[in-house]
């Protein structure tokens, strides 16, 4: 079995109650349960975290360095503003996916920039939850 690493960002532990209109209603857990059952036909063990601290973040993308075979990252806001988490990621050997429940790059400008996006393998945006799926899926396309 493979071992994925999935990072979640500022806020996104609000998710359901957090803007519904933009980040949809299901919660957090709900989509580590749609995460485990995509990762169980992929083959793929999963390891979802959340944290609303930049410096923790950091910590588990340089613990993961030889425990994982590939990322999933959705930094949320610190996708636009952190080039501490950019520098963690560049000591990364695995696949990185950036991903966004919303699309970034059609909000607020200020989201329009992303520090991950050019060390990613690839990005998905605006597909809601289903794009933690559809990461899993991308990751497996890499790795097989």
């Amino acid at each position: 079995m493979r071992n994925i690493l999935i990072i979640n960002g500022p806020n996104l532990n609000m998710l359901g109650m957090r803007e519904p209109d933009i980040y949809g209603t299901q919660t957090l857990s709900d989509i580590e349960e749609m995460c485990k059952d995509a990762a169980g036909s992929l083959g793929f063990e999963i390891d979802l975290r959340q944290s609303n601290h930049e410096g923790e973040i950091i910590d588990w993308l340089q613990q993961s360095k030889d425990a994982f075979d590939g990322l999933i990252i959705n930094a949320a806001a610190y996708t636009h503003t952190s080039i501490a988490i950019h520098d963690a990621l560049k000591l990364l050997d695995y696949p990185i996916i950036e991903l966004h429940i919303s699309d970034p790059k059609k909000r607020e400008s200020f989201r329009h920039v992303s520090y991950i996006e050019p060390l990613a393998r690839d990005v998905i945006s605006g597909h809601g939850a289903k794009g933690y799926e559809m990461a899993l899926k991308k990751l497996s396309e890499i790795l097989n």
